[in-house]
């Protein structure tokens, strides 16, 4: 029989943005003390987000939530300048936990709104951080979400439009828009630099390549996780027999392994602390599987600054 075998990838789990914004909510907790609100969950994470909010930390939907003057932190997504103009008419004390990324794409919005063009962003309806983009410059955007959402724009094909992209899309999943894009308008102007997250680059490549090898994959995250929910897709098309998306390990079946399984793929997404992966890992060890094996395919070494008030 062939030996069963476990293999972990890497990268995974917490990505630099992820790591300074949960970092900075302990921070503030620590310097302030409880409460310290929180818009929105601070990342895509139910188990951050409880964890969190037992040191003291309230998430709240809306700043009409918060009580005039409190602390306050925003998540990683970013915000609108709607938002942040509200936060200063309350007095609040602002901690913006905003990925770079982020901040970067919502940058290049305002040049582009600036120069006058219209602005096609490439992202996910609903998802915060293209709420918070598209907040930049209102009446410039567009939201596309597939190729075919590029043959419905009423754009002169001269036009000239720029681009963006949310910032947790790969580049597989915006290449084939991207290419329509341009093919519809030949003026198209290009964000200055690759807006697409690095960390969700590679942990797409990471699963693939484990996809290779495995018979299921488990990723680790949370259903509003965008990224995670991605990583199952990524493993299917990469060639795994099966894949399944768990918070936790209370959550894995053993059935998924009957009918000749012989290894198992273990990934997590960008907002999934390490803690959970290793309760998945010792489940694992329960059921009898072995030990898992790291398969390291690209080492991180990016780290973001703090914001300066928890410094």
């Amino acid at each position: 029989m062939t030996e069963k075998r476990v293999l972990l990838a890497a990268p995974r789990g917490y990505c630099a943005g992820v790591d300074r914004a949960v970092h900075t909510v302990e921070l503030a907790l620590a310097k302030w003390g409880a409460p310290v609100y929180v818009r929105k969950q601070i990342v895509h994470n139910r188990h951050v987000v409880a964890g969190l909010a037992e040191l003291g930390a309230v998430f709240v939907d809306e700043l009409g939530e918060v009580p005039a003057g409190a602390v306050c932190v925003f998540s990683a997504h970013g915000v609108s300048p709607a938002v942040r103009e509200e936060a200063a008419a309350r007095k609040l004390r602002v901690i913006d936990a905003t990925c770079p990324l982020v901040t970067k794409v919502h940058n290049e919005a305002r040049r582009f709104a600036k120069a006058g063009l219209p602005i096609l962003l490439i992202g996910h309806a609903g998802h915060e951080e293209v709420e918070g983009t598209m907040g930049e410059a209102p009446g410039s955007f567009t939201l596309i979400e597939t190729p075919t959402d590029v043959d419905a724009l009423e754009l002169p094909v001269d036009s000239r439009v720029g681009w963006l992209t949310q910032t947790t899309l790969s580049v597989d999943e915006t290449r084939a828009t991207v290419a329509r894009l341009r093919e519809r308008f030949p003026r198209l102007v290009d964000p200055p630099s690759e807006d697409l997250c690095y960390a969700t680059q590679n942990r797409q490549a990471a699963v693939r390549e484990l996809a290779r090898q495995a018979d299921v994959v488990i990723v680790v995250g949370s259903s509003n996780s965008s990224n995670s929910v991605r990583l199952v897709e990524v493993a299917l098309d990469g060639g795994a027999r099966a894949a399944y998306r768990v918070d936790d390990a209370a959550e894995i079946d053993s059935a998924w392994f009957d009918d000749g399984v012989v290894t198992i793929g273990v990934t997590s997404g960008a907002s999934v602390p390490d803690a959970l992966v290793a309760g998945v890992l010792e489940r694992l060890v329960e059921l009898g599987w072995p030990t898992a094996v790291e398969d390291r395919l690209i080492t991180e070494t990016l780290s973001f600054t703090l914001p300066p008030e928890v410094r």
